[in-house]
Formats: C-alpha cells, sequence, structure tokens
C-alpha cells in the first residue's frame, strides 16, 4: 500500500501576520497586549517607558534634525542659492542637496561649495555635516 496513503491531518499554513502600523506598535507596547491576539493581555506600561521607543521608531528625531537643517539653510544661504536648492537628506554626515538645473548646479559646486559648507559647519558642527553632495532633482 504504498500508494495508498492518507493523513491523519490537514495542512493549513500559517498566517503570516501583517506589520503593524505605528500607532498599532504604540498601543502594543503601550498596552503590551497584541491586536491580533487580545487574550495575551500582560501588564501595561506607563507611557514614558513606551514614548522613546516610540518616537525613535518613527523616526521624528531624525525628522527634527531635518527641518532644523532646513531652517538654518533658509537663513544663513544666499537667497538665489535658495531659490535653485534645498537640502533633501543627512546621512552618515553628507548632506544632499538637490538643485534644479545644471548651470546652478555647476555654479554652487564651482563657486559656492566651501563656503556653504563652512556655514552650515559653523551652525551645526563639523561632525554633523562633513560634506555636501549637490545633484539634479
Amino acid at each position: 500500500m504504498a500508494g495508498n496513503y492518507s493523513r491523519p491531518f490537514s495542512f493549513v499554513p500559517a498566517t503570516r501576520r501583517k506589520p503593524r502600523r505605528p500607532h498599532e506598535q504604540a498601543l502594543y507596547e503601550w498596552r503590551r497586549s497584541d491586536p491580533d491576539d487580545p487574550k495575551k493581555a500582560l501588564t501595561a506600561k506607563s507611557i514614558s517607558a513606551v514614548m522613546p521607543k516610540l518616537l525613535t521608531g518613527i523616526g521624528l528625531d531624525r525628522r527634527r534634525g531635518e527641518l532644523e537643517i532646513l531652517r538654518v539653510w533658509n537663513n544663513l544661504i544666499d537667497p538665489s542659492i535658495i531659490a535653485h536648492a534645498q537640502p533633501v537628506n543627512l546621512a552618515k554626515g553628507t548632506l544632499f542637496v538637490n538643485v534644479d538645473n545644471s548651470m546652478w548646479l555647476d555654479e554652487i559646486v564651482r563657486y559656492r561649495r566651501k563656503e556653504i559648507l563652512m556655514r552650515l559647519q559653523h551652525s551645526f558642527g563639523k561632525d554633523v555635516i562633513t560634506k555636501i553632495s549637490f545633484r539634479l532633482g
């Protein structure tokens, strides 16, 4: 009876849990309960214990830093440059700036890059912004 084999049970694949949205994750951390299984409630945590992890998880500190760079950029840099170039990201000490056309990109890279970098380093420190990368965008 090699071919007549019946399984004692039916195989049902486990359902994959959907990733939690930030507000669901916050509620899970705060209430210490799983929204997928409310019967698994644990003891509640204080909100002060949950908030630092939540703020880091949604990137609020990073976003606040980006807004501060944008504010300083708009106050320190020449308005003619601001009209054509805006910072978009800061990663590992490199500030990425989008420039709207190649003529301004050439002008900034050739003649104004060092001045802009020195002004930003004076405001934020040399360890926060180590270099600037300009690109069309």
